[in-house]
């Protein structure tokens, strides 16, 4: 167990607003709320790299486009694009989706060269990159020779789910994508993530980066959590 403040949990939080009809005034509503919160990333739409990463300036909280999303149905050469525009326009993390196609067609060759080609990009700049698997339409095996496949390649993170989806992140999930990635990469939770104990329930299954739109009202349950119990941290 570890010793958890307030703020170290806020540092976990990826604060997202993927919708497709999100506007300028609602991008700006969602970098405040990180500076106010102290969040680690906001997670947008590719297209939205340039504005956020502006409004984030002279912060430590990162711009985090997302790729090839929420399907994952383009080309390498397409996502690999479309990752390098996103950083040239400001994003300093990248989250792709996998091509769920080719991992279901077991085309594990062309998914590996896919991983390599975007991560090897952030690499380059120096940035975090984060696979998201969609684990709602995968089997176990497939989650598993994925994580495998990870293994090898090491991004920063492995994914559980856009929250587009017909499912989100699970505690078994994260559990199963933990044990078989290994150490160096970590695990990000992501999908229906809504109120402080699934929070936590994703930090003690393994992740250490939580993606959700709740993330301001997680941590004033946090806050109200800790103010009840008369501390100032929490042992998760």
């Amino acid at each position: 167990m570890a010793r958890w403040t307030l703020d170290d949990f806020a540092r976990l939080i990826d604060h997202t607003n993927l919708h497709a009809d999100a506007t300028e005034a609602d991008m700006v509503k969602l970098c405040d709320e990180a500076k106010r919160y102290h969040f680690k990333m906001v997670a947008i739409n590719q297209t939205q790299s340039a504005f956020c990463a502006k409004q984030l300036e002279g912060t430590d909280i990162d711009t985090g486009a997302a790729i090839a999303f929420p399907l994952g149905q383009t080309s390498i050469a397409a996502k690999a694009f479309e990752t390098r525009d996103a950083i040239e326009q400001g994003a300093n993390e990248i989250d792709y989706v996998v091509n769920l196609t080719e991992v279901k067609e077991g085309h594990w060759d062309y998914v590996e060269k896919e991983m390599e080609s975007i991560v090897a990009i952030c690499r380059e700049a120096n940035i975090p990159s984060k696979v998201i698997f969609e684990n709602c339409y995968l089997t176990n095996e497939e989650k598993i020779k994925l994580c495998e496949i990870a293994r090898n390649v090491e991004p920063t993170f492995i994914k559980t789910s856009t929250g587009f989806g017909t499912g989100g992140a699970t505690v078994e999930d994260v559990r199963l994508m933990k044990e078989h990635v290994g150490d160096k990469v970590q695990v990000k939770a992501a999908g229906g993530i809504r109120t402080a104990e699934a929070f936590l329930d994703m930090i003690r299954a393994g992740a250490t980066r939580i993606g959700c739109s709740a993330g301001v009202s997680i941590i004033e349950e946090l806050r109200q959590m800790m103010a009840e119990q008369g501390v100032d941290a929490l042992e998760v």
